[in-house]
């Protein structure tokens, strides 16, 4: 998480839009960082692995993409 926070400073320095408290930038670090980038910590693995959690595919990104259309066109039928 420390190293989360120093990371997003330094972004934040160098990228516009981070002190927007809406900005979808920071939900995306969180993403890259929970699910995608690998933690030397970890032996490797990223922290959603670690909590047995797994990204299927070769493009991590595009699956998480793809899972959360899915999951928002679901949500979207429940309201009606």
């Amino acid at each position: 998480m420390e190293r989360m926070n120093g990371e997003i400073r330094d972004r934040e320095k160098t990228m516009r839009g981070l002190k927007i408290n809406d900005t979808s930038i920071l939900t995306g670090y969180q993403i890259f960082h929970n699910y995608i980038r690998p933690h030397e910590s970890l032996d490797g693995k990223t922290p959603s692995e670690a909590c047995g959690i797994t990204i299927e595919g070769q493009n991590k990104w595009k699956t998480l993409i793809q899972n959360a259309s899915k999951n928002k066109n679901v949500a979207s039928r429940k309201d009606f």
